[in-house]
């Protein structure tokens, strides 16, 4: 998985970011809350560790804009506040852990691998207007029509289904789909040129994925 820590202090983040490397996570470490934010709604980490007290942004309104992005990242709080009214605002705000600071290890990767369980696990059904995606038999359908896609096309479809308002660039969707085989790292254009073909060809709108210019992609209002 991609985990993303904020954290301001290298005693910490160091050590932690060494240890989920050799769990052969892929780590990134920002060290303050305005770059963190920027980091954290790219939308390409799983994971996100986040400080309390960090400089510039603080970790809790940098939940609260996560969850407003609708953001699906898994996000834990790191903290030394023990104050019981810190963990039920960070929870009310959309944090799905608390651990206070010093924490162990191992117990962090724990909590860690109990969040790869759940990636694994398929997510369930979802349905933008008459677009349905049934991820236990990776299936889309339009009006309850078939709509046959490649692998690929099925992935950046559900990327975008899945994230509704999160703009993804052709390199966020490089990063994001692991399905790319190197081969279609580089032709994330032709997909979503197929995508958009198959998706007006099975009724729907004239733009099923808008291209927000200069950004990247991401999907069109499909109506009710």
């Amino acid at each position: 998985m991609r985990i993303l820590i904020l954290e301001d202090d290298p005693r910490i983040h160091h050590p932690l970011a060494e240890d989920l490397r050799r769990q052969h996570h892929a780590v990134d470490v920002v060290e303050d809350g305005a770059t963190g934010l920027d980091f954290a709604l790219t939308g390409v980490h799983d994971v996100v560790l986040l400080d309390i007290l960090l400089p510039g942004v603080d970790g809790l309104e940098i939940c609260r804009r996560l969850r407003y992005a609708k953001s699906s990242a898994f996000i834990l709080m790191i903290t030394s506040r023990e104050d019981v009214r810190d963990k039920v605002r960070a929870l009310d705000w959309g944090a799905d852990d608390y651990l206070v600071k010093p924490f162990d290890l191992a117990e962090l990767s724990a909590r860690i691998r109990a969040v790869a369980r759940r990636h694994r696990e398929a997510p369930e059904t979802v349905l933008r207007g008459p677009l349905r995606l049934d991820p236990s038999c990776r299936t889309v359908t339009y009006d309850d029509a078939p709509v046959p896609l490649t692998a690929t096309e099925y992935t950046i479809l559900a990327t975008l289904m899945y994230n509704p308002l999160q703009v993804f660039s052709r390199a966020m969707l490089r990063e994001k789909i692991s399905t790319f085989d190197e081969s279609e790292r580089d032709s994330v254009k032709t997909h979503i040129t197929n995508l958009r073909r198959k998706l007006r060809g099975a009724g729907g709108v004239e733009d099923p994925i808008e291209n927000v210019y200069g950004i990247g992609y991401r999907l069109a209002d499909l109506g009710e």
